[in-house]
């Protein structure tokens, strides 16, 4: 068993979380992957990280909407490395659609994935983190978890819930040596945002061209799209002993949207 501090990053194998998972390995800390995608590109870039940073990087592929595979990723993390002390939950799904359209089912999956995954996950290593009195929690959120957009009523709500949740868990965690934040990332030119392009355009009636000039990059007043590397440094540095007093917070990266 390692004694190298060891975080799990749910949604790790694309995007953002794939990010997180550079800049943590970077760091010098062991990492869980988790995510869904073809068996052997994960493997590809779980081998990758552990190569270029002599870091220890695992695999696991629980489903974020079922509480039992969260419990099993745990157990496989704690198994194989012996310790929990960061979770970056992050996995995340994107549902268009207007609120009387908005189909049941995909609000409660939202909500199992985006939301009750972070309760979840943050339940179930909480008591590891007061027991060390160390740890980090690191929870993705978005720019919509502080304001909202049209035709993203459970995204947005998710989001919000998100931002209260860590609120809550950072005061519970004060005095042990835990921390909480949120990073709210503006638009990052994710698979994830990818996938909603077309759905925007559909509900909006313009362009997919028209959807990143005018209604996604509109929002952040750089026009730029944030960088996945810009969020990795971030959940860097709040992982680090640097960070030891910032908590409870939720922190825009982007572009100056929150800022109008």
């Amino acid at each position: 068993m390692t004694e190298t501090k060891t975080a799990i990053i749910t949604g790790s194998t694309s995007g953002i979380g794939l990010g997180i998972a550079e800049a943590l390995t970077g760091a010098g800390y062991n990492v869980m992957l988790n995510g869904f995608g073809d068996a052997g590109e994960i493997e590809a870039i779980r081998a990758g990280l552990a190569k270029r940073t002599g870091t220890e990087v695992g695999y696991h592929g629980a489903d974020m909407s079922e509480p039992e595979e969260i419990a099993a990723l745990v157990d496989h993390t704690r198994s194989e490395f012996g310790r929990i002390d960061i979770v970056v939950p992050n996995a995340g799904i994107q549902v268009v659609s207007p609120v009387e359209d908005f189909p049941p089912e995909k609000w409660d999956l939202l909500m199992r994935i985006n939301l009750f995954s972070v309760f979840h996950l943050t339940r179930l290593v909480f008591p590891e983190m007061k027991a060390r009195k160390w740890g980090r929690i690191v929870c993705i959120a978005s720019a919509h978890g502080l304001v909202a957009s049209p035709y993203k009523s459970a995204y947005v709500a998710a989001k919000h819930g998100v931002i209260g949740f860590v609120k809550t868990v950072a005061l519970e965690g004060a005095t042990f040596g835990i921390t909480a934040n949120s990073i709210c990332p503006g638009y990052v030119l994710t698979p994830l945002v990818e996938k909603q392009i077309p759905d925007t355009a559909k509900a909006r009636g313009i362009t997919e061209e028209e959807v990143k000039r005018d209604v996604l990059l509109a929002a952040q007043p750089t026009k730029e799209f944030v960088g996945v590397e810009q969020i990795g440094a971030l959940a860097a540095f709040l992982c680090s002993d640097a960070a030891s007093q910032m908590t409870g917070t939720a922190l825009p990266v982007d572009g100056g949207w929150t800022a109008q």
